[in-house]
């Protein structure tokens, strides 16, 4: 082949992944994907595929593609909060100057409820934080 594929494929799904060993040198020039494990990336379990052991490399492999993973997500869902601020931006300009009063009408209680909700958390963690760095 042209290029290396890496020694592991990881197919992700929503909490974890199926671990792949690629294999590229076989009799008919052909690349075997063979499950190796079952990863779950919220509990950091791995489950090897049927009666199988897995090597160092393979249990390094992995610990490698978790952490790396969670670094992805973590920075995903902050990126996600940004987004969410600059959508909760524009909900607010189009209420001020497009929206219809049914419009308005029809998203009242569902924005003020869960913005009610975050609120309530934010502050209650930033006091909790507060409290924390006071005893300190």
């Amino acid at each position: 082949m042209a290029a290396e594929l890496p020694r592991y494929y990881f197919r992700t799904r929503e909490n974890g992944a199926i671990v792949f060993r690629i294999e590229q040198e076989t009799r008919t020039r052909r690349i075997d994907m063979e499950q190796i494990a079952v990863v779950n990336i919220r509990n950091g379990e791995v489950k090897p595929h049927g009666d199988r052991t897995l090597s160092a490399d393979d249990i390094d492999a992995i610990d490698g593609w978790m952490a790396e993973r969670r670094r992805v997500l973590a920075e995903r869902m902050v990126d996600d909060i940004r987004r969410t601020v600059d959508h909760l931006n524009q909900v607010a300009h189009w209420i001020q100057s497009k929206a219809e009063d049914h419009e308005i009408d029809a998203v009242t209680d569902d924005l003020l409820l869960s913005m009610h909700d975050l609120r309530s958390v934010l502050v209650r963690k930033r006091a909790e934080r507060v409290q924390t760095t006071r005893e300190s």
